[in-house]
Parts: structure tokens; C-alpha cells; sequence
């Protein structure tokens, strides 16, 4: 592996173990990225913990996820979210102004550096040659304090593009043909390294597309080299200097070895429940569509939104079709206006929404009932678009555009017209200053905080034995939209774990936060890639919050995992997964020993009333034992920090 990108800057940050596959590994974080949704829990910790200022290179808190301002709740944690950030040492970057990653691309991303953010689609930046990493708040939080973040070493997998794409094909199906052949758990424990000949026919954005959904597969990160085309995306930011290259030396080795021949690719589409789910859109072209949705994180670029604008000039969306774009920043939509673009989509209909997530986090716009809904957002997620019933396929602009006119799900290349030609400007509108840099320390400034910003509840440490109820069983892959749901209904209380715990579950069981309260500390069993999706600690901390003292599952997705412990929630494996079918809804679980059990790594389980005994796996590092036995890993860093400056 000696030579991959990935590996350079791994070990240009090194600061604990060695980059062997499953060695533990801790890295020097450069830069931290937040978002609102996440953000302020962040900023809470980073407040508890008791510490004055950032200690990164760079640090940026995004409002771009909740901008919808109902009442007073969504603003006042805007409000204090700057406040926040004046006091700490962060840029903030106001409502409107774009989602985090593309943003963040434009203005921040360095070639090299390691980025952590709250948000599972930080590895977009790898875009830029960047080893970007999606976590849990509090990891992030720790990272602005200075401190390394751990992970065990990844396995690198190398992915080789050859040939170029062909007309109505586009890097959205880049990454869709991965998840076709990978489904969502096939990059667990990996990297995602994209090189060879064929990275000469991708731009910087195009790599944005690909290394956002790098996520779905489950994948720790991804990166592609720093070349030509990083260094023209710089150039046109107005960042040129910026540039560094980077690149893997001749002969690289890799973990894994796979060849995408981009020539060969045709268009894709995920059906609805899972972005693991993909079909060519030939196999279900002529299903109604009643809604057609271009922006979000996944297709960012300036390109995505004009090819859908070239598509639909001097052409009307179908009747009843609801054709939604989402600029994804300022930027962009200033560039849509200048070149003409913006106009040719609204005079086809299109409702134009302002820069930020919105849908794709089920913040409006959500579908009608029963109706299918073709979106270029990465997650299709039973539920996540706000309707409980959804029909949400993810696809390529190109194909969501096609049925937008159409009215039905249309394979692009069977559309009558040429391919819109369009071609990246020279130079585009910089729009930067409503960027804001943090003034200089001063620990006076005050954080607003209105009267839904409650402070971080206090958890009580690890006990050494524990009986509990099993509460609730689920199925394999559920995702942290079902464990706490987002969208308009939930999100303004995230700041406010007492009332947004009412939440938990609910896309599974209605009310079950009411059975939980009257039953106290309790658990959950699940089956294989628990808490799969958005890094949002809320589904760790709001079940916590409600009694979840442990996780019994057959496997858990990475982030949410570390999220768990960060909370003081054991995440149980079970040594044989059979076993999980021998716990049922109501069983009373007894546990003890557990602090030796943090130490040894294995917990046995007793099924009250039967002769059985479940011994279940704990792999914890050194941190995360503490953590544990703290009650969360904010009770572990205020207790590091106050023995520090004794």
C-alpha cells in the first residue's frame, strides 16, 4: 500500500500507533467543519468541556440544514450559533449562504489536510486531495480542543477509472454503480481511493459527487488525488496558491484492488428504502413521477444545475410534476443568474428554494402520499423526505430532469434532444464575504441562548451491574432517520434533548418515548449495520437521555457506534449472531462486572427466567473505555481538562 494518497497524509499526521489495517491510529485534525443540525450540541460540549478557543488550523460552522423559521426556535440557535462561534474562534457562515461541504470546498479545502466534521458527508472534500472524515459531535468537539482523533487504521481500497463518460451519463452514476455492485455496507472499515487514466474526464465537483456517497458504502472516507483538476477548481475560487500536489506514487499498492470502466457505465437509479438498491432507469422507466428534485450536497456543482437548465430551455415540466431546485450556495445561484441559467429554469416551472439542504433532511418539500419522488440527494431512507410512506429514487440530474419533463421515470438517452454541451466558465463570481471571520479572542462575548437551548444533560457514570428491559427488536440496517427522525417537525428541537427525545423511535413504534419513561433505564436489540446514515449524535444522545444504558446488535455502522460510547451507551456484538434470536421485546437482561468487562471486551448476558447466558464482544480503545466508565466522553475530556490545569 506503500504510496497511496491515502497513506501520505496519514502518515503526515500520525501522532499514535501504526498505519497497519485494524491497528488503532490517532491523527492530527487540521481543520473541523459543523453544521446546525449538529452544530449546536457541538458547541454546548465544546462550552462543558471548558475550553476558550478552537485549537485548529481552521474551524467553520455552517447554517444550512434548519433555515426554515416557523417560530422563534430556529433563530435564536442561529443567533447562538455565531455567538458561539465569535466567542470560540470559528468562521460562521449565515443562513443562505450554501451547504457546508460545497462550500467549504470553495473557500476552505486544502490539498492534504484532514478535515472532521459533524456531518457523515464530510468526506466530500476528498474531492481536493483531503483525508475528510465524518464523526459524532463530540469527537469533533474534541478535535477543536486540540486533541487527535482515534480510529482504527482503514484498509485502502483502490478503485481505477478508465474510459471517459458517455453522453447522459454522469458521476452520480459513478457512485451509483458502486453501491450497485457494493451495496451499503460494502466500504466498511475501508478508504475509497479513486485513481488512473480516466480522473483526466472528472472535475473537482464531479469528485465531490462521488466522494459524498462514498458514505452510503459505508466507507471510512474517500480521496482522490490532488492534480490538474484540483488545481484549475482552486484557480477558479480565486485560490490558485492554494494548490498542492498529490498524487500516488507509480506501482501504489492497495488493500483492495477494482477498475470502473467509465465508458461502459449507463444511467442508474436507487429505488426506494436504501441507496444500496440500484437498477438501471431503463428497468423502470414509465413509473409515474409526481415530484423531480436537482441540488443538494450530492450534486453540488454548477454543471448539475445547468445541464438541467440546457435540458428544460424553451420546455415546460409535465403537468403535476413538482420540479424542485435546491442550489446548493450563494455562489452558485449568483452564477446561475449571471450565465442566463436561472432564468431557463424558472420559465419551465421550477420552484426555485433557497441554498441550504431543505428536502434532502426532509425540511420541506416533502412528497404527496403515494407518489414516487426521482431526487439527486444521497439517502433514500424509509421516511427522511417527511412523508411516512415516501417513494424516494436517488438519481443523476440528467435522469430527474428527463422526468420532470416527461412526467415519468425516463431514461435520459431516450429523451429527443443532444446532450447539453456545457463547459465550466473561466472565471465565476466569488461570492465569499459572507463568510465571518472570527474576531480575536474574548472570552467576554456572551452566548445567546433563547429558552429552547437547554444545556447538555448530565449522565450519570457506568454502574458495575445493570438489569434491563428489552424494549424494543428491530431489523438489520436501520438508520439514525428511524432511531430520530429529522425534518421540520423534529429539528427545531435540537438543541433541546429533553423535548426532542419525545422523537425516539417513532418512525418505528409511535409513543414509544411515553413506554420508555415508564419503564426506566433500558435496551434495544437490532440486527446487522445499526445507526446507519446521518452522523447526528441526537440518536445516541436522546435515547440516553430516555434510559438506553446498551445497544445489543449483530453490527453497528462506524459513526454512530463511536456515538453511542461517547454517550455512555454499551454497543453489544454478540460473539455468535444467532444468538440475537433468542432475545425477545420484554426479556429483562442482567449484566455485571462491567467494569472488568470494559477492560476484558466481553459482557455476558443473562435472560431472566431461562437458562441462557448471551456473551457479546465490546471492542473499545483506551478513550472510549474511559468514556464509558465516565457516563460520556464530555464527563471523560471535563475531567482530563480540570486535572490538566491542576
Amino acid at each position: 500500500m506503500a504510496g497511496s494518497v491515502t497513506l501520505k497524509i496519514i502518515e503526515q499526521h500520525l501522532v499514535e500507533g501504526k498505519p497497519e489495517p485494524g491497528e488503532g491510529i490517532a491523527l492530527r485534525i487540521d481543520q473541523t467543519l459543523t453544521q446546525d443540525a449538529t452544530g449546536t450540541l457541538v458547541m454546548l460540549a465544546f462550552e462543558a468541556m471548558g475550553i476558550p478557543r478552537v485549537r485548529t488550523q481552521l474551524s467553520a460552522q455552517y447554517v444550512d440544514h434548519n433555515l426554515l423559521q416557523a417560530d422563534f426556535r430556529n433563530a435564536d440557535d442561529h443567533t447562538f450559533l455565531r455567538a458561539a462561534c465569535r466567542r470560540f474562534g470559528v468562521w460562521y457562515s449565515r443562513p443562505g449562504n450554501g451547504v457546508s461541504h460545497p462550500v467549504h470546498m470553495e473557500r476552505f479545502g486544502l490539498p492534504g489536510r484532514t478535515l472532521l466534521g459533524s456531518d457523515s458527508h464530510t468526506p466530500a472534500a476528498g474531492a481536493l486531495g483531503m483525508l475528510a472524515l465524518g464523526a459524532g459531535g463530540l469527537e469533533v468537539a474534541r478535535a477543536m480542543a486540540g486533541h487527535p482523533y482515534h480510529l482504527n487504521m482503514p484498509e485502502v481500497w483502490g478503485v481505477k477509472l478508465t474510459g471517459s463518460l458517455p453522453p447522459w451519463v454522469s458521476a452520480k452514476d459513478v457512485i451509483l454503480e458502486m453501491l450497485r455492485r457494493h451495496d451499503v455496507h460494502g466500504g466498511f472499515g475501508r478508504v475509497i481511493e479513486y485513481h488512473g487514466p480516466g480522473l483526466t474526464s472528472l472535475s473537482a465537483m464531479d469528485r465531490h459527487v462521488i466522494a459524498n456517497m462514498g458514505t452510503e458504502l459505508g466507507a471510512t472516507s474517500t480521496v482522490f488525488p490532488s492534480d490538474a483538476a484540483v488545481s484549475e477548481f482552486l484557480r477558479t475560487q480565486g485560490r490558485g496558491g492554494d494548490f498542492e500536489p498529490l498524487s500516488p506514487d507509480p506501482g501504489a499498492g492497495y488493500d483492495h484492488d477494482e477498475i470502473i470502466d467509465l465508458s461502459s457505465l449507463e444511467p442508474l437509479i436507487a429505488l426506494p428504502g436504501s441507496p444500496g438498491n440500484v437498477v438501471p432507469v431503463r428497468e423502470v422507466a414509465g413509473r409515474p413521477v409526481s415530484q423531480a428534485y436537482v441540488g443538494s450536497s450530492a450534486n453540488p456543482g454548477l454543471r448539475d444545475f445547468a445541464v438541467s437548465a440546457l435540458m428544460v430551455d424553451q420546455r415546460k415540466a409535465a403537468p403535476g410534476v413538482s420540479f424542485d431546485i435546491n442550489p446548493t450556495s450563494r455562489q452558485i445561484l449568483t452564477n446561475l443568474t449571471e450565465l442566463g441559467l436561472l432564468s431557463k429554469l424558472i420559465r419551465a416551472g421550477a420552484r426555485i428554494h433557497q441554498a441550504g439542504c431543505n428536502g434532502c433532511i426532509g425540511m420541506g418539500q416533502a412528497p404527496a402520499t403515494h407518489t414516487i419522488s426521482l431526487r439527486t440527494v444521497p439517502r433514500n431512507f424509509p421516511g427522511r423526505s417527511g412523508s411516512r410512506d415516501d417513494q424516494v429514487y436517488l438519481c443523476s440530474p440528467e435522469t430527474a430532469t428527463a422526468a420532470a419533463l416527461t412526467g415519468v421515470i425516463t431514461d435520459p438517452r431516450d429523451l429527443d434532444m443532444p446532450y447539453p454541451d456545457f463547459r465550466e466558465p473561466e472565471r465565476v463570481c466569488i461570492v465569499a464575504d459572507d463568510l465571518e471571520e472570527p474576531p480575536g479572542p474574548n472570552e467576554h462575548i456572551e452566548l445567546v441562548k433563547g429558552p429552547n437551548i437547554a444545556p447538555m444533560p448530565e449522565l450519570s457514570p457506568l454502574p458495575d451491574q445493570m438489569t434491563l428491559p428489552v424494549l424494543l427488536k428491530m431489523k438489520d440496517g436501520v438508520s439514525t432517520d428511524e432511531i430520530m427522525p429529522a425534518g421540520a417537525r423534529v429539528l427545531p428541537f435540537r438543541s433541546n434533548i429533553p423535548r426532542i427525545a419525545d422523537f425516539v423511535f417513532d418512525q418505528i413504534e409511535e409513543g414509544f418515548a411515553d413506554r420508555a419513561r415508564k419503564r426506566g433505564d433500558f435496551c434495544v436489540v437490532a440486527g446487522r449495520n445499526y445507526g446507519q446514515g446521518s452522523s447526528r449524535e441526537h440518536a445516541a444522545l436522546a435515547p440516553r437521555f430516555l434510559g438506553l444504558r446498551a445497544v445489543i446488535a449483530v453490527g453497528f455502522a462506524r459513526i454512530h457506534y463511536q456515538n453511542l460510547i461517547n454517550y455512555g451507551v454499551l454497543p453489544l456484538v454478540p460473539a455468535d449472531p444467532s444468538d440475537i434470536h433468542h432475545l425477545a421485546v420484554d426479556d429483562e437482561v442482567r449484566m455485571s462486572g462491567l467494569h472488568e468487562a470494559l477492560k476484558t471486551g466481553e459482557v455476558r448476558l443473562e435472560i431472566a427466567g431461562r437458562d441462557r447466558e448471551i456473551i457479546c464482544r465490546l471492542d473499545l480503545a483506551p478513550l472510549e473505555r474511559e468514556a464509558l466508565a465516565a457516563g460520556s466522553a464530555v464527563n471523560a475530556i471535563r475531567e482530563r481538562e480540570r486535572d490538566s490545569r491542576s
